[in-house]
C-alpha cells in the first residue's frame, strides 16, 4: 500500500475542496447569469418592440400602398442603435414590411409565434426559429387609433449571440475561480510545510506508530513519569506515578503545583539545568527523583520528572551486595579446598603418607557429618549454596560452624526469593561470625526447618550477647558496635526483608553466653506459597 507523505495529503485535500467549491459556485452562479442575461435581453426585446408599436409613423404607414417605403429606413435606424438582431414588422397576414435582409420584404414572417400578437393583443417573449435561426424575441401588437390590431413588431436577439455573452461571463468568473484555486494551493503548501515542521518532518503513520510505542513504554517502567509545560500544567503522567502520587483521577492539563507540589519543576525553568537523584518525601515515600528540562529553540518549553521509590532501589542495593558477599564465600570456599590441596600435596611429596591420610580421614569425618545434613536433610540449593559458602568462610576464620542436626528443609515456597533468603541467613550468620570475633573460642550454630506451617531459622552464638538496653536498637539503619559507617545494615536488611515476607523475627540472649536470632516465616501468604 502506497502511503502519501501529510504534505501531499494537505494540498491534495485543499486543492479539491477549492475545485469542488469553485466549480459549485461557478456553475450555480453561471446559472443564474444565464437566466439573469437571458431575462434582461427578452425583456429589452419586448420593451424595443412596444415602443416601436407605439411610434405614429410606422401605425400611419400602414395605409400607404408599400408601407415598406417608411417603416423599413426607421426599422434598421433604431435597430442599429439598440443593438437588436432584427426588427420585424408585418401586416395582419404576417406579411413583412421591414427586416435585415431586404430581399426579405414582402414575404411571410416564418417561426409561427405571432398569433397571440394578432388575434389576441398580447405583449410577450418567445424563443423560435426564424429566417436568421433561432433567436429569442419580443411581441408587440400594432393596433390603430380604432383599437383594431393591424400588424405585429418582432424583436429579436440570436440565441446564439446570447450564448456567447452568458460564456463570456462564465470566462470571467472562471478566471477568477482559477486565481482562488492557485491561492488556496499556495495556502496549502504553506500549511503543510507548517504543520509538518510542528510535527518534526514525521509522517501521520510515524506519530501514531511513536505514540503507540511511547504508551507502551509509559505502562512498562515501574518509574513514575511525569512532564509539564512552560505554564506548569500535566501534559503527561504514567500509571506508575499515579500509584506512587496515590491519584486516582485524571490529572492531565492540572497545575503541578496542585498534583505534585514537593517535585519543584517549574524552578527548572529559572535554573535551566538538570537534577539528578533528589530526595523527596510524599505520603510517608522517599522518592529519588531526577527532573530533566525539555529545550526546543535554545528555550524551555518543559520538564520532565521521573521518580522511584526509593525502597524499592534500597532493596535492589541491598540484594545486589548480598549476592556479591554470597559470591565471595564461594570464592573463600574455593579458595580453603585449595590450601588443604597444596598442603596433601606437600605431605606426599615429602613422603609422609601416614599424615596425608590422617588428615584426608579427618576431612572425611568433618566432611561426611556437614554433609548428610546439607544434602540429605536440606534440598533447597540456594540455601545449600549459602552454607556452603558459610562453611569455609568459617574455616578461615577459625570459627566452629555447626549445622544442627535436627535441622530440615523441603524446597522453599514460590512466595520466597532467592535474592531474600540470602539476606535474611547470609547476614544472620555473618553477624553471628562478627560477634565471636574476639571471643577465643569461637562458635556458631545454624538451625532450619520447615515442619509446620512456618520456617524456622534459627542462628546463635558464643559471643558476648547483646545488651539490654540495646536489643531495639540493633535493627536500626546505619547502627553499628563496630563503630564505622560501612556496618550497621546487615539486619535491618533482615528485619525488611522479613516483614516483607510477612514473617517475625526474636532476638534474645542465652543463658551460657552468646546471642539467638529466631525467624518465622510462613509458608503461605494469602494463599500464595509452596503446596503441601
Amino acid at each position: 500500500m502506497i502511503r502519501l507523505s501529510l504534505q501531499t495529503k494537505i494540498i491534495t485535500v485543499i486543492i479539491f475542496i477549492i475545485l469542488f467549491i469553485t466549480t459549485m459556485l461557478t456553475g450555480i452562479y453561471a446559472y443564474f447569469e444565464s437566466e439573469e442575461i437571458e431575462e434582461n435581453i427578452g425583456n429589452t426585446a419586448l420593451r424595443i418592440a412596444t415602443t416601436v408599436s407605439l411610434i405614429p409613423a410606422i401605425k400611419s404607414s400602414f395605409e400607404l400602398d408599400d408601407p415598406s417605403i417608411v417603416i423599413q429606413p426607421l426599422a434598421e435606424k433604431i435597430r442599429g442603435i439598440v443593438g437588436a438582431e432584427f426588427i420585424v414588422i408585418g401586416n395582419k397576414e404576417n406579411v413583412r414590411y421591414s427586416h435585415p435582409d431586404v430581399n426579405k420584404i414582402g414575404k411571410k414572417m416564418v417561426g409561427g409565434d405571432n398569433e397571440l400578437a394578432l388575434l389576441h393583443g398580447e405583449h410577450y417573449l418567445s424563443k423560435a426559429t426564424g429566417s436568421l435561426g433561432p433567436s429569442l424575441r419580443g411581441k408587440a401588437p400594432i393596433i390603430d387609433d380604432t383599437g383594431e390590431i393591424i400588424g405585429v413588431v418582432s424583436v429579436g436577439f440570436l440565441i446564439k449571440d446570447i450564448r456567447e455573452i452568458i460564456f463570456g461571463t462564465i470566462l470571467k468568473i472562471s478566471r477568477i475561480a482559477i486565481v482562488i484555486l492557485l491561492l488556496g494551493t499556495l495556502g496549502g503548501i504553506l500549511l503543510a510545510r507548517n504543520i509538518r515542521k510542528d510535527t518534526l518532518g514525521l509522517e501521520p503513520h510515524q506519530i501514531a506508530s511513536l505514540y503507540r510505542e511511547r504508551n507502551a513504554v509509559l505502562l512498562s517502567i515501574k518509574e513514575g513519569i511525569i512532564a509539564v509545560d512552560a505554564q506548569g500544567r500535566i501534559t503527561m503522567i504514567n500509571h506508575s506515578a499515579k500509584e506512587l502520587l496515590a491519584i486516582k483521577d485524571d490529572c492531565v492539563n492540572d497545575m503541578i503545583i496542585d498534583v505534585f507540589p514537593q517535585s519543584k519543576l517549574l524552578e527548572i525553568f529559572m535554573s535551566d539545568h538538570t537534577d539528578q537523584d533528589i530526595e523527596i518525601e510524599i505520603n510517608d515515600l522517599v522518592l529519588i527523583v531526577n527532573r530533566t528540562p525539555i529545550i526546543e529553540d535554545n528555550q524551555i518549553v518543559g520538564v520532565v520528572a521521573s521518580f522511584r521509590n526509593k525502597t524499592d532501589l534500597q532493596k535492589m542495593v541491598d540484594t545486589i551486595f548480598e549476592i556479591r558477599r554470597y559470591s565471595e564465600d564461594l570464592r573463600a570456599q574455593t579458595h580453603e579446598y585449595t590450601n588443604k590441596l597444596y598442603v596433601l600435596s606437600g605431605l606426599l611429596q615429602l613422603g609422609h603418607y601416614h599424615e596425608a591420610i590422617q588428615m584426608i580421614q579427618n576431612e572425611y569425618i568433618q566432611q561426611e557429618s556437614q554433609n548428610k545434613i546439607l544434602f540429605d536433610q536440606i534440598h533447597d540449593q540456594t540455601v545449600q549454596a549459602i552454607l556452603l559458602g558459610k562453611i569455609s568462610t568459617s574455616s578461615e576464620k577459625k570459627i566452629t560452624f555447626i549445622i544442627d542436626d535436627n535441622s530440615s528443609l523441603d524446597l522453599l515456597p514460590k512466595h520466597i526469593n532467592p535474592s531474600d533468603i540470602i539476606i535474611i541467613i547470609g547476614n544472620l550468620i555473618d553477624n553471628a561470625f562478627e560477634a565471636i570475633d574476639r571471643q577465643s573460642l569461637k562458635e556458631v550454630t545454624f538451625f532450619i526447618t520447615d515442619i509446620g506451617n512456618d520456617i524456622v531459622i534459627e542462628v546463635s552464638d558464643n559471643g558476648p550477647g547483646i545488651q539490654d538496653d540495646r536489643f531495639h536498637a540493633i535493627f536500626k539503619k546505619g547502627y553499628s558496635t563496630k563503630g564505622s559507617n560501612q556496618h550497621g545494615f546487615g539486619l535491618t536488611n533482615v528485619k525488611k526483608t522479613v516483614e516483607s515476607l510477612s514473617g517475625i523475627i526474636e532476638t534474645k540472649n542465652q543463658i551460657q553466653g552468646g546471642a539467638i536470632f529466631t525467624i518465622f516465616l510462613p509458608k503461605k501468604i494469602d494463599g500464595i506459597g509452596k503446596e503441601q
